[in-house]
């Protein structure tokens, strides 16, 4: 038995995206989440569909005659650096939307360090999903170090530059405006009021912006 066919990411992210924005609606016009927190959000969301519609969509099922048959473990490239080329780049740039959005979004994006971390988890959890694509549907995925390097790169990046954008005047405002409550901006930016009215806070460690 030969089976082959296609799955593309419209017909999965796209309803998955419609579904979200609609519940979005729903939160913001019954005031659990306000209009700029749920743009985050939503802005978000779609981000994270893109990443996924190029790295892990279209998903090519192959089962039968001519399936691929070499092991899964010859797919993953375990040696960092010793094939790296250009296409390194496109890697970087992809996770620097999720580096930038980190600390608007999530209060343990404290420090360079911590958004590393969160970059390589998120890249780490792109490449089982390519690994486990490979195994279970035949359909060619190979994993790299080097794309999970360029990817924690481009998310230490990303942390750069929203860091350098909070310490900023003119965007400071419109940034701390959309950014989560408990998130790790919003928190930093508590802290530096009370600061700067005489008051103590127990402090916390690793402020995203310092004035």
């Amino acid at each position: 038995m030969d089976i082959r066919f296609q799955v593309d990411s419209t017909p999965v992210l796209g309803p998955a995206l419609v579904l979200f924005a609609a519940g979005t609606v729903i939160q913001v016009r019954r005031g659990v989440w306000d209009k700029r927190h749920g743009l985050l959000r939503l802005v978000t969301a779609v981000y994270v569909a893109a990443v996924l519609s190029l790295t892990v969509f279209p998903l090519n099922v192959t089962w039968g005659e001519y399936a691929n048959q070499a092991p899964w473990i010859s797919q993953i490239n375990f040696v960092p650096l010793l094939t790296a080329d250009i296409t390194m780049v496109p890697n970087v740039v992809m996770l620097v939307p999720a580096g930038f959005l980190l600390p608007l979004l999530f209060r343990n994006a404290t420090s360079a360090s911590r958004a590393a971390l969160m970059a390589a988890a998120a890249s780490l959890s792109v490449e089982a999903a390519q690994l486990l694509s490979y195994i279970v549907l035949n359909n060619g995925r190979s994993v790299d170090v080097n794309d999970l390097l360029a990817n924690t790169l481009g998310g230490v990046a990303g942390y750069a530059l929203v860091t350098l954008a909070l310490r900023a005047p003119a965007l400071r405002g419109t940034l701390l405006a959309s950014a989560l409550p408990r998130s790790a901006a919003s928190q930093a930016d508590r802290r530096r009021t009370a600061t700067a009215d005489g008051t103590r806070e127990v402090p916390t460690p690793g402020p995203v912006a310092r004035p």
